[in-house]
C-alpha cells in the first residue's frame, strides 16, 4: 500500500504539472494575436474543404503527406479537445490522458492516436513559445544529459509501437491499450479513494502529497557516483549538488521511451522525475520541463511518426482549437465549483477512460487468438466501454459548461487569465 500511493502521488503530480504547462501554453496562445494567426493559417485549409465539401480526402495515408479526412471525425477531434480541455482547466489534472483513448474510442487506429497527440502536443509547445522566459532557469548540463536520453527513447518508443503495428495493427492497439488500462487504472482506483477520503477530511487544496523538498530517493540518487558528474542548482544551494549525467540521461531515455509509446509529451513525467528523484529545485525544473516538451514532442512526433504517414494534421489542429477553448472555461469554472467536486469528477474521468481501454482488450485478444470467447460478447464489452466513456466524459462537459453559463455574470468580473492554483482544487 505504501509504495501503491507513492507511485499514486507520483503521477498525480505528474498530472498535475503537465496541465499546469499546458493551461499556461494554451492561454498565451489565446492573447497573442500573431498565435492565433498561425493557428487560423493552419485551420484555414481543413475548414475550406469542411465548408466545400470536397469528398473525404485531404492527400493520403502515406509519408510526408496529410492523412485521412472527413468533416465528421475533424469535428470529434475538436469535441475531444474541448472534453480534454475542460478537464485540464477545471480538474487541473488528468486531461491529458483521455486524448489517446478518446482518438482510439473514436476509431482512429492506436498509432495513428498516438502520433497525432504527440504532433498536437508539438504544435501546442511551439505557438505558445513566449513561455521561453522561464528558461532562464534551464541548467545547460541538465537539459543536454536528459535531452541526449530522451532522443534516444523516442526512437526506442517509435520503434516499438512501429515495430508492433507492422507485425500485426491488432497487436499495437491491444499494446497501446493495455499501457493506458494499466496506468489510468492504477491512478483511477487511487484517485477515488483519495476522493472518498478527501469528503472527510477538510479540503485544504494539498494535492502534491509531501514530495516538494529534496526527498530521501533523491539524496541516495544524488550520491550515486557514476562518472560524469553534473552541478546544478547552484543558485539556489551553496555549491550547487551533484548528480550523475549517466543517470539524467536513464532517466530521459524513459521519458523518451514513454512519450513515443502513449504520445503524451513526456512533460507529465519529467516535472516529478525531477523534483522527486533527481532532487533538483522546482525553479529549475519548469525550465527544463519546457524545453523538454518542446524537443521531445517535436523529435518523436517528426521522425517517428509523421514521417511515417502516422500523424492525422486535420485531428491535431482541431483538438488544438477545441482544448483553447475547453481550458479557458474550465479554468473559469473552478472558480464557481466545490473542490470536493472537482476530485470526483478527477477520479471518474480517469477511471472511464480505463474502462474505455480494459474493455477493447477481450476483442483484441480474440482477434490475436490469444482467448477464445464468441464475438458478441466481446463486442458487447467493447461497446459498453466505449457508452461508458462518452457518458461520463459528455456529462462532465455538460456539467462545467452549464456551471459556467450559470455563472457568466459572475465570472465575467474576474480578472482574465489567473491559473487555478495548486491542481485540483476550487
Amino acid at each position: 500500500m505504501g509504495i501503491g500511493r507513492r507511485v499514486f502521488e507520483f503521477l498525480k503530480m505528474a498530472s498535475i504539472q503537465h496541465a499546469k504547462w499546458d493551461y499556461e501554453v494554451s492561454m498565451n496562445i489565446l492573447r497573442r494575436k500573431k498565435s492565433l494567426g498561425i493557428l487560423f493559417i493552419m485551420l484555414l485549409p481543413i475548414i475550406a474543404v469542411t465548408v466545400a465539401g470536397a469528398g473525404d480526402m485531404l492527400g493520403g495515408k502515406t509519408a510526408y503527406a496529410p492523412a485521412f479526412y472527413s468533416t465528421g471525425i475533424f469535428l470529434v477531434s475538436i469535441a475531444i479537445g474541448l472534453c480534454a480541455g475542460l478537464i485540464t482547466g477545471c480538474i487541473g489534472a488528468g486531461g491529458g490522458f483521455i486524448i489517446t483513448p478518446a482518438l482510439m474510442a473514436a476509431g482512429v487506429k492506436g498509432i495513428l492516436a498516438v502520433g497525432t497527440d504527440l504532433f498536437h502536443i508539438f504544435a501546442k509547445a511551439i505557438m505558445g513559445t513566449a513561455v521561453h522566459k522561464k528558461l532562464g532557469n534551464v541548467s545547460g548540463k541538465l537539459a543536454i544529459a536528459f535531452l541526449v536520453g530522451s532522443a534516444g527513447g523516442t526512437f526506442i518508443g517509435g520503434a516499438i509501437n512501429k515495430g508492433l503495428y507492422d507485425y500485426d495493427p491488432n497487436l499495437s492497439e491491444a499494446f497501446i491499450s493495455l499501457i493506458y488500462a494499466i496506468l489510468l487504472g492504477f491512478l483511477g482506483f487511487y484517485a477515488f479513494i483519495d476522493f472518498l477520503k478527501s469528503r472527510k477530511l477538510q479540503d485544504t487544496g494539498d494535492v502534491h502529497g509531501g514530495l516538494s523538498g529534496t526527498t530521501n530517493l533523491a539524496l541516495k540518487v544524488q550520491n550515486i557516483n557514476i562518472p560524469p558528474a553534473i552541478t546544478f542548482d547552484e543558485d539556489f544551494v551553496p555549491g550547487g549538488k551533484k548528480i550523475s549525467g549517466v543517470i539524467v540521461a536513464l532517466g530521459g531515455v524513459v521519458v523518451g521511451i514513454t512519450a513515443a509509446i502513449m504520445g503524451v509529451g513526456g512533460g507529465f513525467i519529467t516535472f516529478p522525475m525531477f523534483v522527486y528523484v533527481f532532487g533538483v529545485s522546482s525553479m529549475t525544473t519548469v525550465g527544463t520541463d519546457i524545453l523538454q516538451i518542446i524537443f521531445t514532442a517535436g523529435l518523436g512526433a517528426i521522425t517517428q511518426y509523421a514521417i511515417y504517414g502516422y500523424v492525422f494534421y486535420s485531428l491535431a489542429m482541431g483538438m488544438l482549437l477545441g482544448s483553447l477553448i475547453g481550458i479557458q472555461i474550465g479554468a473559469l469554472t473552478t472558480k464557481v465549483v466545490k473542490g470536493v467536486h472537482i476530485r470526483g469528477f478527477y477520479a471518474v474521468s480517469i477511471l472511464a477512460g480505463f474502462v474505455n481501454r480494459a474493455a477493447t482488450l477481450p476483442k483484441k485478444l480474440v482477434d490475436l487468438e490469444v482467448i477464445n470467447w464468441s464475438k458478441p460478447v466481446v463486442k458487447g464489452i467493447e461497446t459498453t466501454g466505449n457508452v461508458v466513456f462518452w457518458v461520463v466524459v459528455t456529462i462532465f462537459a455538460v456539467w462545467v459548461i452549464g456551471k459556467f453559463l450559470a455563472n457568466i455574470k459572475i465570472l465575467r468580473g474576474e480578472e482574465e487569465g489567473v491559473a487555478p492554483e495548486g491542481g485540483i482544487r476550487c
